[in-house]
């Protein structure tokens, strides 16, 4: 009787682990929802779009774009948190996900224990852009500008927690000049008033700013990467044009909610590793200013570490500015 019980159990295990490894096989086994928590045309949509068609010719299915935007990005990556952990819905977010940590009171999720972590996209600079009839003829000349006509001179952004919104801060922040902050809901309305001249400053994505810049409607400053960009090779880091220390990439990761089973990760970073190694999207990425992250960052580990180191560098300067969101 002792024999059967534990021919039984036996039976049961082995028929779970190859349940299992059937299942970690077959992953994936239908499209897999991948939420842009800011509005579509946007620079994150850009990264998502072009990684998500790269990876599920990798994956065998199709990765389908969903943009649910609205508070900073918090909104879509509360949906992922509270999202069956399956690997069916995925989050692609950038630097954001670490300052909203910060920049709201509230957050419907806990940032660092709601997700699993897949890996690093990209790293995209940022550059610091105005309108097209601009005075200032240099970086120094803005500032001084800035300066001097402090309780006039607009900043746009594309909301609060977006990239140019940070950017924003940051860029106050270095100069020591509160401006006069214009939040829109969305990228495009944004950078629309910057072209119309009815805004002056905007420090946004070179996903973004890179064809406006080369098509001349609008007027770059300095580009916030530690060196020049091939792009866009005329143009000096801020740091070269007066701004020590004065770098700052909005980084993207993908998550998926916490509990996602192991092997859907993993097959989901390979999947990744290999979409940034695609010619298509190297080259696109190229055009827009940014470069795939190296096979190195595209791990659960990486993306862990990256995340909590920007939650400690970004703590101090938003509690600086001031500027929290309910």
């Amino acid at each position: 009787m002792k024999f059967l019980k534990a021919l039984a159990c036996a039976t049961a295990f082995a028929a779970c682990a190859v349940s299992s490894l059937a299942h970690a096989a077959g992953y994936p086994e239908r499209s897999i929802t991948m939420i842009v928590p800011f509005s579509a045309g946007g620079p994150t949509d850009t990264v998502a779009r072009l990684v998500a068609e790269s990876m599920s010719k990798d994956l065998g299915q199709q990765i389908i774009i969903e943009n649910v935007g609205g508070a900073g990005g918090t909104l879509g990556a509360g949906r992922v948190a509270n999202a069956d952990a399956d690997g069916y819905t995925l989050l692609l977010h950038h630097i954001g996900m670490a300052t909203s940590a910060t920049l709201y009171r509230k957050l419907p999720y806990d940032t660092l224990n709601a997700f699993e972590y897949v890996g690093l996209v990209t790293d995209v600079p940022m550059t610091i852009v105005t309108r097209k009839d601009m005075e200032a003829k240099d970086l120094k000349g803005l500032i001084d500008y800035a300066k001097a006509n402090k309780d006039k001179v607009t900043v746009a952004n594309a909301g609060i927690g977006a990239a140019s919104h940070l950017c924003g801060m940051l860029f106050m922040s270095a100069i020591q000049t509160p401006l006069v902050t214009v939040p829109y809901k969305g990228t495009g309305p944004a950078m629309t008033d910057l072209l119309g001249g009815q805004v002056d400053i905007m420090c946004d994505q070179t996903t973004n700013t890179t064809k406006q810049i080369q098509g001349g409607t609008i007027k770059a400053y300095a580009v916030t990467s530690p060196k020049r960009l091939d792009v866009m090779k005329d143009i000096p880091t801020a740091v070269e044009a007066g701004l020590p220390g004065f770098e700052v990439g909005i980084w993207h990761g993908i998550y998926a909610p916490k509990g996602t089973p192991a092997e859907a990760t993993e097959r989901l970073a390979k999947a990744l590793k290999v979409a940034l190694k695609d010619p298509n999207v190297v080259a696109r990425f190229a055009e827009l200013g940014t470069a795939p992250s190296p096979e190195t960052d595209a791990t659960p580990q990486a993306l862990k570490a990256k995340l909590e180191g920007e939650i400690a560098r970004w703590k101090p300067v938003i509690e600086g500015a001031g500027q929290y969101a309910d």
